[in-house]
């Protein structure tokens, strides 16, 4: 009842001590509550605890509970299911990173199943995944790219053929962002900052000069 009560105190410091003290004494009739709390916890290094804690838990109580949350109305909802469910790694989750949730229209949980996609994706299933995510290239600003470039890199040899797809693609931020991705896919330690320069410089001495609103967006 501590516990309960702690999870939704209106101090961080004292909901932060209640996601600790869930995690190191597990009890299943805590989980529920733990991911309805996700869904709401406004503070990071609280809902980061409150993932933890879910984790110390059964997966055979946590699974049905946060793949109950990928429907959700709640972007945080989706996006913190999603979050742990990467943390769990039980691949009985993969069917159910569908492609609706990989183009989500919110960043943080389009960003939160990609992540959770690489983790959980069969290895016959990444070419598709790879094919999924090409999608999303030129999607967001700076750190939305990076994730999805690390999202695809992490998948290998199966993205490449989706990369080299996007390399031809009519829009120009697409095109930049396939090829940024394709030099990481060669050299990981590359960096992204200068494989998405050299990618706008090669776009641009093709004809297809990306717009100072387009620069502005990855800064």
């Amino acid at each position: 009842m501590r516990t309960l009560s702690g999870l939704q105190d209106a101090r961080e410091s004292v909901r932060l001590r209640a996601a600790l003290a869930a995690g190191t004494s597990p009890d299943p009739r805590l989980v529920g509550t733990l991911v309805e709390r996700c869904a709401t916890e406004p503070e990071f290094f609280v809902r980061d605890m409150l993932t933890w804690a879910l984790t110390r838990h059964p997966v055979s109580l946590t699974l049905p509970a946060l793949l109950g949350e990928l429907r959700s109305a709640r972007a945080q909802a989706r996006s913190q299911a999603l979050h742990t469910l990467s943390k769990t790694g039980d691949r009985r989750a993969w069917p159910a990173i569908t492609e609706e949730l990989l183009c989500d229209p919110d960043d943080e949980a389009a960003r939160a199943a990609w992540r959770a996609a690489v983790v959980l994706a069969p290895e016959a299933d990444r070419p598709a995944l790879a094919t999924v995510l090409a999608t999303q290239l030129g999607r967001g600003g700076h750190d939305i790219r990076l994730s999805l470039s690390q999202a695809l890199v992490a998948l290998g040899d199966a993205a490449a053929s989706a990369l080299h797809a996007a390399t031809t693609a009519r829009d120009p931020n697409v095109q930049a962002h396939a090829l940024a991705t394709q030099r990481l896919l060669r050299d990981p330690d590359a960096g992204f900052e200068p494989a998405v320069e050299e990618a706008k410089r090669v776009v641009a001495l093709t004809g297809a000069p990306i717009t100072d609103h387009e620069n502005r967006a990855d800064r």
